[in-house]
């Protein structure tokens, strides 16, 4: 009994195996059918880590691939792709090439045109901001919403941002064919490439004497340019102070509590900031107060990461400080840049900081106490002082 009991499962088991092979020759011979000319083979990639996987692939691409192998190119390939896994924006591998052009941007100084340019998500273009000051883009005629439709030939769309901004940088005294879209009509503009140096900030005194500072971006010797800009401003005897954030996507941290230390009293908090396991420091003010005026901050959606410790830093601390604009982006974590041997480095993000009252700035952005937007039509490049609602606001609260 116990005998033909177990034929019958043996049976039964020899059935069932023999129709999951009739079914995945089937389904095999079907996506054989479907697909066409693309020989579809069944293999087990051998390894449980990176490493071992990696070797397996490669050993099967040396082995069955037609072409030419660039293992360099490869490599970086690979590299990146887990780095992205991560699934975290700020963090990357980042190339020797590519690395060298990072640290350019990040001191201020590089090869190029000297344009402002953003992706407008809307029409997917290269818009030009706006041309920097004494540049070659500037004295080539680039203006303001002009549209970069093709770099010497090649077509650009505005997802291709970062690829074009590469372009546009080279070796300087080479020059580089721009086609341009300004209103109905196209352009032709050939800009020669010379090293340009970034000026993070701009000064000057507004009526009620009230000074003005905007700070572009928070690279390399941005305090030091603060404090230079600053003292001028102070010797025309000023009494109240606008420092405008709007579109400063950030940069160096220490640029940015460096200034925010002018402002507040010596040991009071200016940065908290975690590491992995919740490891927690605390940045505080380490020197005298220097600035005792009344102090508003204009800000916008575009005002991220630095800008927003600076932010923070001067509005939790000082009673009278304002903030006025639109909610800032909310970046409230800090990427820490590792160089390696050949050149290449890494970008990882490595700390998430808060406000001095322990607030969550990242995903959260800061609300301004005055809350006003630009007409939707006006950018803060292009438009003209009486008609910047929000430069009035501040000047308002500063009378």
């Amino acid at each position: 009994m116990i005998k033909e009991t177990n034929q019958r499962v043996y049976k039964i088991i020899m059935l069932v195996t023999l129709t999951i092979v009739i079914t995945a020759m089937i389904t095999t011979i079907a996506l054989y059918k479907t697909i066409g000319n693309q020989n579809i083979k069944y293999i087990s990639a051998d390894g449980t880590t990176i490493g071992q996987k990696i070797a397996y692939y490669k050993k099967f691409i040396q082995e069955n691939y037609i072409y030419d192998i660039n293992e360099e190119k490869m490599l970086e390939s690979a590299i990146k792709g887990y780095f992205e896994g991560l699934g975290d924006q700020y963090s990357e591998y980042i190339t020797k090439e590519e690395m060298q052009d990072y640290m350019a941007d990040a001191t201020g100084k590089y090869v190029g045109i000297g344009v402002y340019i953003t992706n407008n998500t809307q029409t997917n273009q290269i818009v030009v901001i706006m041309p920097m000051k004494g540049s070659p883009s500037e004295e080539a005629g680039i203006k303001s919403g002009d549209v970069i439709l093709k770099i010497d030939g090649e077509e650009y769309k505005g997802e291709d941002l970062s690829k074009a901004s590469n372009k546009l940088k080279a070796q300087e005294g080479t020059k580089v064919k721009l086609e341009i879209l300004r209103g109905e009509e196209k352009l032709e503009i050939e800009v020669e490439r010379k090293t340009i140096k970034v000026n993070h900030i701009e000064s000057k005194v507004l009526e009620n004497n009230i000074g003005y500072i905007q700070i572009s971006t928070f690279d390399d010797g941005c305090y030091k340019e603060f404090v230079e800009n600053y003292n001028k401003i102070k010797e025309q005897n000023i009494k109240s102070l606008i420092i405008d954030l709007r579109n400063n996507g950030g940069g160096i941290v220490e640029e940015a509590t460096n200034i925010a230390d002018m402002f507040v009293n010596k040991g009071e908090k200016l940065l908290i900031t975690t590491e992995k396991n919740n490891k927690e420091e605390v940045t505080k003010a380490k020197k005298e107060k220097e600035i005792e005026i009344p102090v508003v901050l204009l800000v916008n959606e575009n005002t991220a990461s630095a800008s927003e410790i600076l932010t923070a830093a001067i509005k939790e601390n000082l009673e009278n400080a304002k903030v006025v604009g639109t909610k800032t982006y909310g970046k409230g974590v800090i990427q820490s840049i590792f160089t390696l041997k050949d050149g290449s480095g890494i970008k990882l993000t490595t700390n998430e900081y808060y406000t001095p009252k322990h607030n969550t700035i990242n995903k959260v952005g800061i609300t301004p106490d005055y809350e006003i937007k630009l007409p939707q039509e006006e950018s803060i490049y292009t438009i003209e002082e009486k008609d910047d609602v929000q430069l009035q606001k501040a000047i308002e609260l500063l009378k």
